[in-house]
């Protein structure tokens, strides 16, 4: 079975995500440019002595599709790159996902994720090498 990994982050803690990711074998993912508030229903600028208010933040939404099993070190992975402890870190959903089909191959399931070096390919070469 395969999880659809939604995560909306903050604008400038992307970077640090994408090689937080990377560095565990995550290689796949999109990366969309979002607005929209959680509870804190926006926040309060000041400009040229003036303040307003700002309800819709930017935010950075990733999609990330893998196996079950790297679900937990997928999110631990993205929660302590973004975490700044403030509001406004973000939020990540966890959708199950029917089925993948590469439209190049037609390969389905998990062979269609499958990358060499990514997160799954690391693990069969570590308990290779066991």
């Amino acid at each position: 079975m395969t999880k659809k990994i939604e995560a909306f982050i903050r604008e400038d803690a992307l970077e640090a995500v994408k090689e937080a990711l990377h560095a565990i074998g995550i290689v796949g993912m999109n990366v969309h440019e979002v607005r929209g508030h959680g509870r804190q229903g926006g926040i309060e600028l000041a400009w040229r002595g003036s303040s307003y208010r700002m309800d819709m933040i930017p935010k950075i939404q990733l999609n990330i599709v893998l196996s079950d099993h790297n679900v937990e070190k997928t999110v631990e992975t993205i929660i302590q790159a973004a975490r700044t402890g403030e509001e406004g870190d973000g939020i990540i959903f966890i959708y199950p996902v029917e089925d993948v089909i590469r439209i190049r191959t037609g390969e389905r399931g998990r062979d269609a994720l499958s990358y060499p070096d990514d997160i799954d390919a690391r693990k069969k070469a570590a308990v290779a090498a066991k």
